[in-house]
């Protein structure tokens, strides 16, 4: 009778055998190619995939401020209605996360700004490149936002001016046409904040509270039925809390000035006193955690994502210091946001789903 011990040896010897000649195989070229046509296959949008069951949904592709973290991008949300695509604030480290995700560029429609300070603007480049360059893209891309956004469309637009033309010159009207290169600004009227009202999509703009940033907006997406509101940067405010009643999802910033306070005692103590400054003048225009639970309770909102954190947790203890005292006023119903969280709204349905970009 064959021992045990034997047969665990030649085992063990087999798979040593599958280990060095799989090391082995990778040193083949017609190996490596399979291997890197499998790779960029899984990364290329299926065009033949079956049809999405038909929702609202929201994914945060950034979710942090301009205090930089590596896992996170800046300020960003993406809006599915159905088929139809949205960006909401496209801030550094954005796109490069959508393009992670393999998203149909082609069907992003417009990009809404919900103000013009830099962590929600600057890859407006990499926006226009994407939704351009081999996408068939009918039109100037829109850009919606506050009466300014003409002067900061028109600003990329000098900066990569020479790039558009180079990228025709290179591959020609049929992959980088130039009459559609460059973006439409579309700025808000402040008496008439609906944006678009067709049929079973509206969306609505509202002003916010962040001062002296002024006009500052939020956006609220209803389709069939379902609902959802992104805050941008804002005080706690009454404009929240009317603009977000019986919403199935709020996606709130949140900032905690407890952890700034630190981070301040931290730069004085290292003779940082600008950087103090800083962390001081920014706790003027931004909500805490618990006060977006309290807009969220007024409000009747289904769930509460918190999005744009200052500072982005790094770690549990970050995220636990982050959070204290939600639970207190609201003790259920929400989510503290990673760049990837998305939340699906089936249509018919008062489902809240909740997952991650992978």
């Amino acid at each position: 009778m064959i021992s045990a011990k034997r047969i665990l040896l030649q085992a063990a010897t087999v798979a040593a055998l599958v280990v060095v000649a799989g090391l082995g195989a990778v040193r083949l070229e017609f190996v490596q190619d399979w291997a890197m046509l499998r790779v960029f296959s899984a990364t290329t949008s299926d065009t033949d995939a079956p049809a999405e069951p038909d929702a609202l949904i929201a994914s945060v592709c950034g979710s942090r401020s301009p205090i930089p973290d590596p896992a996170r991008a800046e300020a960003c949300v993406l809006v599915q209605a159905g088929e139809r695509l949205f960006v909401v604030d496209v801030g550094d480290g954005s796109v490069a996360r959508l393009r992670q995700w393999a998203i149909a560029f082609d069907r992003i429609e417009a990009v809404m700004l919900t103000h013009l300070h830099s962590d929600h603007i600057s890859d407006l480049a990499d926006m226009h490149l994407a939704t351009w360059v081999l996408q068939d893209r009918p039109a100037k891309l829109p850009v919606y936002g506050p009466v300014g956004v003409e002067q900061v469309t028109a600003g990329f637009e000098m900066a990569y001016g020479i790039d558009y033309g180079l990228r025709n010159a290179h591959h020609g009207d049929s992959l980088a046409p130039l009459n559609v290169a460059g973006f439409d600004p579309r700025p808000i009227d402040n008496n008439a904040l609906t944006i678009i009202d067709e049929g079973d999509l509206k969306v609505s703009a509202f002003l916010v509270d962040h001062p002296p940033i002024v006009p500052a907006y939020g956006y609220r997406f209803d389709y069939k039925g379902r609902s959802l509101v992104i805050s941008g940067d804002t005080n706690k405010s009454q404009a929240m809390i009317d603009n977000s009643r019986g919403v199935d999802v709020l996606f709130h910033e949140a900032q905690s000035n407890e952890i700034l306070n630190i981070m301040i005692e931290a730069s004085r103590a290292n003779s940082a006193d600008k950087r103090a400054q800083l962390f001081e003048d920014i706790q003027t225009y931004h909500t805490t955690p618990i006060e977006a639970a309290e807009v969220a309770n007024e409000a009747g909102v289904k769930h509460l994502v918190f999005y744009h954190l200052t500072p982005s947790p790094r770690n549990s203890i970050m995220a636990t210091r982050l959070l204290r005292g939600v639970e207190e006023v609201r003790p259920d119903n929400w989510t503290l946001s990673v760049d990837g969280t998305r939340v699906t709204l089936p249509v018919g349905s008062d489902e809240i789903l909740l997952d991650e970009h992978n």
